[in-house]
């Protein structure tokens, strides 16, 4: 098996926020993708608007530069647990990783969970610590931690052995001790380049590549992007497109066009051999997890296993009295293509038809889904979306619902009201930490007490919480956990909300809408005060008459309304509430919207 020495494939995995594609810039700017006049962009790699919106990273992108005659692909990728799909499929494309670690903060879920991922695939780890110029760093506790996690995870002796960087990717500088500060990144570089192993594979056998990302362009069509894993790949060459499991798959297909990744774009290339990571065009039905092979030897390659969904929603289209107003796409026609699309390049995603014009979508948390929510409403679709809900297993006969690992990292004074709150989801205490003057609470909570506790989570710790959880396994049913304390307040008939009918309204709640805003009958407007849903007349204008009394022309002082982001809608949504998505509004609304028929079946579920 011949080594390609000059290439170093690697990703970089970590916790969000921790500083992947901050220290995927330095990289760049050090490893001189810039001209010396050149303007550069803060994280780079987030190209996209919500990327850059959230300050998070949603998709694994591939970049590559040059160290002394060494091209090292690197592969940034997210760090949210919701897109834990995007980092196992794409680990199949590297031979090692840099695991990150905020000095501060130290291994979190999603480390655990994208390390355990590594670990298994055999590849070798670098660790790198980063953010050691702030002031709470703790940088020898953090190294104590990493080794325990990869004790926790059966890492090899190779594994537990790995190197340990020490950066500050702000700042661009890297160094190999934990006390003395670098000038530059060349430890990382050279830890790379040293510890990586060259990507091996036969160059002179039959062509194979898995399919391992895909991209899209309006010119070309789909881009597939993956490694070279045996012999050497050229433009037109003939290829047969097959699949490990789906074995009667054999499809004729040409490479048109095929690419390098070099800095932050592709340049065209003739041929790539083994090891090296590609992107070709020219294949219209290519997908993740396919293999391209050579004719004459057709042998599809295992593709990784991606964890199962958590939760689903149900997408349907939006049938309430102002469909149609705002959106371009609002068929279901358009619904399905659109789903359809983005399974194809969302592996972690799964969606069925349920009746003519509803379709289940499964994700892997209520982010993943509102990214793909929050995507479609800017393309112009229009739908409608219920409550978030549990995808259940039958293990051993037993009905089994997903369990998260919830790490909480509070101050001091605010413990007792986040285990108590912890405590009343049906979640387990299993380990507190002081950290400096704040408190790290680890728990498991069954997923769907998770629903709606973001927002609470942030009052109790007076916004200085953080939270994050990944899912750790499954258990049996943990019982009824009472998801939303308040009832809704709901308009009473359509038409344009007035400063007068709001007025008196205010009283019974938090409202969600100001004057002049257009409702219709059965539209949740706020929040409740009382743990009952109220219908409001919000519409109600003040009769004129010609006597007048004193005082009775006062300025009416509204509230200011509560607005929600698309996150905090679905939340609140409660079980009998749809969620209704357009390009310019987002409101939540009862299924049944005729208020006479909701009493009806409010009386037979008392009966019952």
């Amino acid at each position: 098996m011949a080594q390609q020495e000059n290439i170093r494939n690697i990703a970089i995995i970590a916790h969000v926020d921790h500083g992947k594609t901050t220290m995927v810039d330095q990289l760049l700017k050090q490893g001189g993708i810039y001209r010396e006049n050149q303007a550069t962009v803060e994280r780079v790699m987030d190209s996209g608007d919500l990327e850059r919106e959230r300050g998070i990273t949603i998709l694994a992108k591939n970049t590559a530069v040059n160290y002394k005659g060494t091209k090292i692909n690197i592969v940034d990728t997210p760090g949210h647990a919701d897109f834990g799909g995007e980092v196992e499929r794409i680990l199949k494309m590297v031979n090692g990783v840099l695991l990150l670690v905020d000095a501060a903060e130290g291994p979190m879920p999603q480390t655990r969970f994208v390390l355990q991922k590594a670990l298994e695939l055999g590849h070798k780890v670098i660790v790198v610590v980063n953010k050691v110029d702030r002031p709470d760093a703790r940088v020898h506790e953090v190294m104590d931690e990493v080794l325990e996690l990869l004790l926790d995870l059966d890492a090899t002796e190779e594994q537990f052995d790995s190197p340990t960087v020490f950066c500050s990717a702000r700042q661009g500088i890297a160094s190999y001790g934990p006390d003395e500060l670098g000038t530059d990144m060349v430890p990382l570089f050279e830890t790379i380049v040293n510890y990586i192993p060259a990507p091996s594979g036969d160059q002179n056998g039959p062509a194979q590549i898995l399919v391992s990302s895909i991209d899209y362009n309006e010119y070309v069509g789909r881009i597939g992007i993956g490694r070279v894993e045996r012999g050497t790949v050229r433009v037109n060459q003939e290829v047969v497109i097959c699949d490990y499991h789906n074995p009667d798959m054999k499809q004729k297909g040409k490479i048109v066009a095929l690419y390098e990744f070099d800095g932050l774009g592709k340049a065209p290339i003739q041929e790539a051999s083994a090891g090296e990571i590609v992107a070709f065009s020219g294949m219209a039905d290519i997908t993740i997890g396919h293999t391209l092979c050579a004719p004459d030897c057709v042998e599809p390659l295992p593709f990784v296993k991606i964890s199962d969904p958590t939760i689903e929603m149900t997408f349907a289209v939006n049938d309430s009295p102002f469909a149609g107003r705002e959106g371009k796409f609002v068929t279901s026609r358009n619904l399905r293509d659109r789903l359809t699309k983005e399974l194809l390049k969302d592996v972690s995603l799964r969606v069925s038809e349920e009746g003519t014009d509803s379709f289940n979508v499964a994700g892997r948390g209520e982010m993943h889904l509102s990214i793909l929510m929050e995507t479609m409403r800017r393309e112009g679709y229009e739908f409608s979306v219920s409550t978030p809900r549990v995808l259940t297993k039958e293990i051993d006969g037993k009905l089994c619902e997903p369990v998260e690992r919830l790490v909480c990292d509070v101050p001091d004074g605010t413990m007792g009201a986040v285990i108590e709150k912890i405590g009343q989801r049906k979640g387990d205490l299993i380990s507190m930490n002081p950290v400096g003057n704040r408190y790290r609470l680890e728990f498991l909570v069954p997923a769907r007490g998770l629903f709606g506790y973001r927002n609470e989570f942030l009052t109790d710790t007076r916004g200085e919480g953080i939270m994050s959880s990944v899912l750790d396994s499954y258990a049996p049913m943990k019982g009824e956990i009472s998801r939303r304390l308040t009832g809704s307040l709901i308009a009473f008939e359509t038409g344009e909300a007035s400063s007068y009918g709001l007025f008196n309204a205010q009283e019974r709640g938090q409202l969600f809408v100001g004057a002049g805003t257009d409702v219709y009958a059965g539209m949740v407007v706020g929040i409740c005060s009382r743990n009952e849903d109220m219908t409001v007349n919000i519409c109600k204008k003040k009769q004129l008459t010609n006597m007048r009394a004193a005082g009775s022309d006062e300025a009416l002082r509204l509230t200011t309304p509560r607005i929600f982001s698309l996150e905090q809608c679905l939340e609140f949504l409660a079980d009998d509430e749809l969620l209704e998505c357009t390009p310019k509004s987002l409101r939540i609304r009862k299924r049944t919207l005729d208020h006479a028929t909701r009493m009806r079946e409010v009386m037979k579920k008392r009966e019952k």
